[in-house]
């Protein structure tokens, strides 16, 4: 009579425990209809107050996660049979091994492999579950609504910062590599005010400061200078918004990823123009990336890819403090907004806390947590700071534990010059691939500004800034597409304490 090899019996074992696994799926698959609709008629029973539609999605997903540990039961119960069969296998076999130790260690071996293939397989199936159902209370949630109000349009190059001055009147500010900075009506959208007394290619920007009864403007430029200059302007009688659609924030969808042809774009003819500088700041020996005043408004720090930020008196255009450190170009300084705090960010991957609110003592930290340039770095309320680099993170600081951010955003862009919000803690964040978007101090996304061919912005945002004081628009971002946007965004308080 032939003997079967053990080959042939071990193919033969595979294929029964196949069939048998089928065989049970399909018994599972088979009353799952039934036992679907007894839930549903015994969910409808009893008395909730969720709607129906949220019920019947919370019961699909529950079905699925039942269906899947049954699964995963049966599948066990196999296993523990597989397990039973090579224990008496083993058990027959004994004499050829080198003792019965062998043969446990074998199958200690065989039933620990099985143990960690099954848990991580219920580790899978509990984190998509429990994704999907998370998923499906999201969707259910209000919604952010993102509108842009107007547009301001004018330079005749990329703009690279804007701000928005902190007293009346309130009036928006952009700086270009046109060379000029203008001052903006941001209800009419109308220039008011014209900057001219940069030479320098390169980089401008500008930040404000009200003096006793005198408007002043700081703005930094590629010709190694920094400036102070006075201006007064009357805004105009403001005109009907026009009727536009709110937007809720995520729908818009870019359909193109080329970009318009960006015509020539004709500035403001009729906008008055200032051509000489109240004060000008020389110490720097590269260009002069940012600049912002100290809090009382009589000293201005800027910061200068000679990778020093210097500290002057307004009064008497003298140099106060050198602050050195960095081991590249910066590119991005902010003063706290009440305390003689200053941070500088640079390129080797670092941003550096100087604190000056003791005269006899100047103390620095360093922050080390970002691994590419840190593009700006930004103070919020209390005792946080705010940081975006090239890597595509953001990091939120607490400046009494300075050794992990509290909260780290991942993004899928680098991001240029972030801007937080005092009253709604709302840090906007401008991307080089053209989007803007929403998180709170938490690391929660909120929204994504509306971006499509018909509207946003069409190639890299440089840069955002919150506007606390003003109805129509509370947000204003500028990019390379030669215009600055104003938005108006509501965050429903719901969607901000989630």
């Amino acid at each position: 009579m032939p003997v079967e090899s053990g080959s042939s019996a071990a193919a033969r074992q595979a294929k029964q425990k196949r069939k048998s696994h089928s065989l049970s799926i399909r018994r599972t698959n088979s009353t799952e209809q039934d036992r679907s609709g007894l839930q549903r008629d015994m969910l409808e029973g009893q008395d909730t107050k969720l709607p129906l539609s949220l019920r019947n999605n919370l019961l699909d997903l529950f079905s699925q996660i039942e269906r899947e540990f049954e699964n995963l039961y049966i599948e066990n119960l196999e296993l523990r049979k597989e397990i039973e069969t090579l224990n008496d296998r083993l058990t027959a076999e004994g004499q050829t091994f080198e003792g019965a130790d062998l043969a446990k260690g074998a199958l200690k071996t065989k039933a620990s492999h099985s143990t960690s293939q099954l848990s991580q397989k219920l580790k899978t199936t509990y984190k998509a579950s429990t994704s999907k159902i998370v998923s499906s209370f999201k969707a259910t949630t209000s919604r952010a609504v993102c509108q842009l109000v107007r547009e301001y349009v004018g330079h005749r190059d990329g703009i690279w910062d804007l701000s928005v001055t902190r007293t009346q009147p309130v009036v928006l500010g952009t700086a270009s590599a046109d060379h000029t900075a203008m001052l903006w009506s941001i209800e009419t959208g109308k220039c008011l005010l014209k900057y001219l007394g940069h030479q320098g290619s390169g980089k401008v920007c500008n930040k404000f400061r009200l003096m006793e009864l005198c408007s002043f403007s700081s703005s930094a430029s590629g010709d190694q200078t920094a400036h102070i200059w006075r201006y007064m302007v009357q805004l105009p009688t403001p005109q009907p918004v026009a009727d536009m659609s709110q937007t809720p924030c995520e729908d818009d969808v870019d359909f193109s990823d080329k970009d318009e042809a960006d015509g020539e774009v004709e500035g403001p003819n009729d906008c008055p123009s200032v051509r000489v500088a109240t004060t000008t700041l020389r110490s720097h020996q590269g260009v002069v990336i940012a600049a912002d005043w100290l809090v009382g408004g009589k000293q201005v720090v800027t910061a200068s890819w000679d990778r020093a930020a210097n500290l002057y008196d307004v009064e008497t255009s003298e140099l106060v403090h050198s602050l050195t450190g960095h081991d590249q170009e910066l590119t991005h300084c902010c003063t706290h907004p009440t305390q003689r705090l200053v941070v500088t960010s640079s390129r080797d991957t670092t941003f550096r806390l100087w604190d000056f609110r003791d005269p006899s003592i100047h103390s620095v930290n360093v922050f080390q947590g970002h691994t590419d340039t840190v593009t700006s770095a930004v103070f919020t309320v209390g005792d946080n700071v705010v940081s975006g680099s090239d890597d595509r993170t953001v990091k939120v600081w607490d400046l009494k534990n300075m050794r992990s951010p509290i909260a780290t955003i991942r993004t899928d862009s680098a991001v240029n010059r972030i801007s937080v919000s005092v009253s709604q803690r709302i840090i906007a964040l401008p991307h080089d691939n053209r989007q803007v978007r929403l998180f709170d101090m938490s690391g929660v996304r909120l929204a994504r500004l509306p971006r499509s061919n018909r509207q946003g912005h069409r190639r890299m945002v440089c840069c955002s800034t919150w506007c606390e004081d003003n109805t129509s628009c509370n947000l204003f971002s500028c990019g390379f597409d030669r215009q600055a946007i104003g938005w108006n965004i509501n965050i429903p308080a719901l969607l901000q304490e989630k």
